[in-house]
């Protein structure tokens, strides 16, 4: 518990102001834990399963503070006493803070896969979007370049660098298929599910200049959409890797990870289904 952020608190709460939503059969989402304050008064708790049932009931007061609720727990406040005065908070493991805080799509999974491998150092993300990996890299003590072309994701970016007063982070808007070039050295560059999104033309060289830019022992991340026989690339991709092509950019570095595994695109299909596709991932280290 004790690496857990504070990402939300509601405001105090007295006898006639508890939400009736708190006060009905409800759960903590996924990766949510909810900390319940007393500041006066006593509180008549309620643990239930799933279906309802009572299966525990507790009295919580400033003495005898509520614990930590576990996600996805379900729960009710039975009743208050008339003097009570309590604060809700909402905790996340520091991987989620950025998303649960800013509702930005979570750090990406072979980001933090690849965390095992990766020292703090000088980063790129290349592609930062609203800056899910950049965030998370500066948590780890990273000092990050992010590239977006997005004007409103880098302006997103911004503002959360500047309401959680974040120094290692260095937006900058930046057209790849108009300029490639890569002028400083990184430990680390990643590239998530960007490529596809980016001229054919231009993938060579992009990787090229990654690729130069990495001191030595440092790493490139790559995920990338393909384009197989069993799941052709969408239509609007301009780009898609064909089966091993990603690998033989790097035939001269040390790949750590390398497969071409099925996923889910965050697009779905006519029936609300995540459209599935195939994906190049790789993490390399140079030699």
């Amino acid at each position: 518990m004790q690496d857990l952020i504070c990402y939300k608190q509601l405001p105090l709460w007295t006898h006639d102001s508890i939400p009736q939503a708190f006060q009905r059969p409800h759960n903590t989402k996924a990766g949510t834990w909810a900390k319940l304050t007393i500041l006066k008064g006593e509180l008549n708790f309620a643990m239930l399963s799933e279906s309802g049932e009572i299966l525990s009931e507790h009295i919580f007061s400033v003495s005898q503070q509520p614990p930590f609720i576990e996600p996805q727990a379900w729960h009710r406040i039975v009743s208050a006493s008339q003097d009570i005065e309590c604060q809700l908070s909402f905790y996340c493991e520091p991987e989620d803070y950025f998303s649960k805080k800013y509702q930005i799509t979570p750090t990406h999974s072979e980001i933090l896969a690849a965390m095992t491998y990766l020292h703090a150092g000088n980063a790129l993300d290349v592609g930062c979007g609203s800056g899910r990996n950049s965030l998370f890299l500066s948590q780890h003590g990273f000092d990050v370049d992010a590239w977006d072309i997005n004007r409103d994701s880098i302006q997103k970016l911004n503002e959360i660098i500047q309401s959680e007063q974040i120094s290692n982070i260095h937006p900058l808007i930046r057209d790849l298929n108009q300029n490639t070039n890569i002028n400083d050295c990184y430990d680390f560059i990643c590239c998530t599910v960007v490529m596809m999104f980016l001229e054919s033309e231009t993938i060579p060289q992009l990787i090229k200049q990654m690729q130069n830019a990495t001191k030595p022992q440092g790493f490139n991340l790559i995920v990338c959409a393909m384009d197989t026989d069993d799941y052709p690339v969408q239509s609007d991709f301009p780009f898609a890797f064909k089966p091993g092509e990603l690998s033989v950019y790097y035939q001269d570095w040390t790949l750590v990870k390398y497969n071409e595994n099925v996923g889910e695109l965050h697009r779905v299909d006519e029936n609300g289904n995540r459209i599935k596709q195939r994906f190049a991932t790789l993490l390399a280290q140079k030699i």
